[in-house]
């Protein structure tokens, strides 16, 4: 095994953490700040990336950083990259478990990741770090592999010692009762429900996707969704409180299948995830809870949308 040293970054790391992104993923990569060595450094500068670093003889072999919103109380484990040549190393693993450590001294509460679904890496290095899978993204970005299809994503979800995120003591609907009482087992519950930080509600156009996070869904609401095109791809986000049960019968009859729970990195709650508009196709993932939910969905999925087209 090589000899490979982790440190922090610095100021004039940003031109190769540049390259070797472009040298791992070509034009393919979701985050385009990693293509301007400015942006990087600017996104050091301002607190919102905290990236480590590993070499070995002067080679720059891994990156990672912990990606945190002015304000936010958890922070994401992303913009992990490790040179070819240095694979079969858990490279990508010990620039994670640093970053964990880094978030409490940061004093994070929580760190998410986002695993990609085209190979099994990420999601082999997620659970090794103590992360649980609670949520799949269905065609959440172009694939930063060059794929045809866009990339679904697998949410994972860390507390940090000493801090709690329980979830809301709810009866859960008989289609997801199985899933959400395990991540109560994971998390715990408690009946008083977090206060919602923000808009009542949020919608927003990216990549061939409408995404509408929202605080409650009222029959008004219902009415309004129902006229939305048919053809569009939307992504919801809704508080996960009380009148889930009933929210999710009424989201199931316009199309929209569950697809687990995210932390609202606003405040202190959860997000219940519901999709429609997505492709059909077949994954192999490393959780067999959001293997179960990525099947269902794929069982539920209309004529009309599988013949959409491919994102651009």
């Amino acid at each position: 095994m090589d000899n490979v040293t982790l440190r922090s970054y610095r100021r004039s790391d940003a031109g190769a953490v540049s390259r070797l992104f472009r040298e791992i993923y070509g034009d393919h990569y979701v985050q385009p700040h990693v293509y301007l060595p400015l942006m990087i450094n600017q996104n050091h500068g301002d607190g919102r990336w905290h990236s480590l670093l590993a070499h070995s003889d002067k080679k720059l072999l891994g990156h990672a950083s912990l990606c945190r919103n002015t304000g936010s109380q958890t922070a994401e484990l992303a913009l992990s990259v490790v040179h070819p040549s240095g694979r079969g190393q858990n490279i990508a693993t010990q620039l994670g478990g640093r970053l964990l450590i880094h978030a409490q001294a940061l004093g994070c509460q929580g760190v998410t990741i986002k695993q990609v679904t085209q190979h099994l890496y990420t999601q082999r290095m997620a659970d090794r770090l103590g992360f649980c899978s609670t949520g799949l993204l269905l065609d959440y970005v172009p694939s930063p592999f060059g794929e045809p299809l866009p990339e679904s994503i697998v949410v994972g979800f860390i507390a940090i010692d000493g801090y709690r995120r329980p979830l809301p003591a709810l009866a859960w609907p008989d289609s997801c009762g199985i899933f959400m009482e395990r991540l109560c087992r994971i998390y715990g519950t408690q009946d008083k429900e977090p206060p919602w930080v923000g808009p009542p509600m949020h919608v927003e156009h990216r990549s061939g996707r409408y995404d509408v996070t929202l605080k409650k869904l009222d029959g008004s609401l219902l009415k309004q969704l129902r006229q939305l095109p048919r053809q569009w791809m939307i992504s919801i986000r809704l508080r996960l409180a009380s009148g889930f049960a009933s929210a999710t019968e009424s989201l199931a009859a316009m199309g929209f299948i569950f697809t687990g729970i995210a932390p609202n990195e606003c405040c202190a709650g959860w997000l219940a995830l519901f999709h429609r508009g997505y492709r059909a196709r077949t994954l192999e993932l490393h959780c067999p809870h959001i293997q179960g939910l990525h099947d269902r969905a794929q069982q539920h999925i209309t004529p009309c949308v599988a013949e959409m087209p491919p994102m651009d």
